[in-house]
């Protein structure tokens, strides 16, 4: 295994931008992951998330030749969870939600989390 350390270009530095402004078109999605600790990477960005399908890390890399993203999810040890790829630039956010955060009975789950209460609507 090479252990240099690869340097980054312009190209790397623009493309984890693109990801970000992406990523960032839907603010409340990427809060709920509990999203932090941005990185650029070769062609992309990785991130840390804390959601209620994983926890660990996200990398998501442009693919040239496909024109199209790969998303890896990493766990805390290093090793690798899952990878998806081929994934289409307006599929991102989706296919990031639904396998970090989205349960079954969502709404419930972030009740239960975070101890909100539902008030009945009804007259008082």
């Amino acid at each position: 295994m090479n252990n240099d350390k690869i340097e980054l270009t312009q190209d790397d530095y623009e493309m984890s931008k693109y990801i970000y402004k992406i990523l960032l078109s839907q603010p409340t999605i990427i809060a709920s992951w509990g999203y932090q600790s941005p990185v650029v990477i070769k062609l992309g960005l990785r991130f840390k998330v804390n959601g209620f399908k994983h926890q660990g890390r996200v990398e998501i890399r442009y693919n040239e030749g496909a024109d199209l993203f790969d998303i890896y999810l990493i766990n805390d040890d290093n090793s690798l969870k899952d990878s998806l790829v081929g994934i289409y630039v307006d599929e991102l956010l989706r296919v990031i939600d639904e396998n970090v955060e989205m349960v079954l009975n969502y709404n419930e789950r972030v009740n239960q989390e975070y101890n909100i209460i539902n008030y009945d609507q009804k007259t008082i």
